[in-house]
């Protein structure tokens, strides 16, 4: 489990394919603190850690993942949102974020706010997905690329972030501009709730 709070950002130094899957080879400040079987979230990705040496260490993802996520248009030397699982004992600021992802959005609109910045995103939608939970509501939570962030002025197939200096600054938001495509993770809580619509 996650929190949506990104601790440092990741650089890609190695891809290698080893039949559908993709071994990714990256650096981070914390690279070295990483231990074997430890869950790291990628832009919103849980991934395992497989092997570390000083920073760098490696994660596989699998087709499936790849499908799902940005992870397969990562090129050598992307930048990466990073985040370890959240502690039990500590706080939780932003909001439960699982690491799964459930499709990803583009970047339609990015504006400047005096400041601050506005970013639009486009996803697929429809009854169906809706109905699985996949869909914004106004001042309800979605995570962007493992950021948890705020929803403002949704559609059915669009909404809208905020992003305060810091954390564009510190995460890959500050890449991020219209064409690109970036990971979502709707609220668990509410697709909890839209499945229980089919038993109700």
């Amino acid at each position: 489990m996650f929190s949506g709070i990104v601790e440092a950002t990741a650089t890609v130094v190695a891809i290698e394919k080893e039949q559908d899957n993709v071994h990714f080879t990256l650096e981070c400040p914390f690279g070295d603190e990483l231990k074997i079987d430890q869950s790291i979230a990628h832009n919103g990705v849980c991934l395992t850690v497989v092997r570390r040496e000083g920073k760098q260490y490696v994660v596989t993802a699998m087709n499936e993942t790849l499908q799902r996520s940005n992870l397969g248009r990562l090129i050598v030397g992307s930048t990466v949102n990073v985040e370890r699982s959240m502690m039990m004992n500590g706080r939780l600021d932003g909001h439960i974020v699982q690491g799964h992802v459930d499709q990803t959005a583009t970047c339609i609109a990015k504006e400047s706010e005096e400041g601050s910045y506005r970013f639009t995103f486009r996803y697929a939608t429809d009854k169906a997905m809706a109905q699985r939970g996949y869909f914004c509501v106004d001042k309800g939570s979605v995570t962007v690329n493992g950021v948890s962030l705020t929803v403002c002025n949704p559609t059915d197939d669009t909404f809208q972030v905020c992003i305060i200096p810091y954390t564009y600054d510190n995460t890959n938001f500050h890449d991020i501009e219209i064409g690109t495509q970036v990971n979502l993770e709707f609220d668990i809580i509410g697709k909890y709730i839209a499945r229980l619509q089919h038993f109700a």
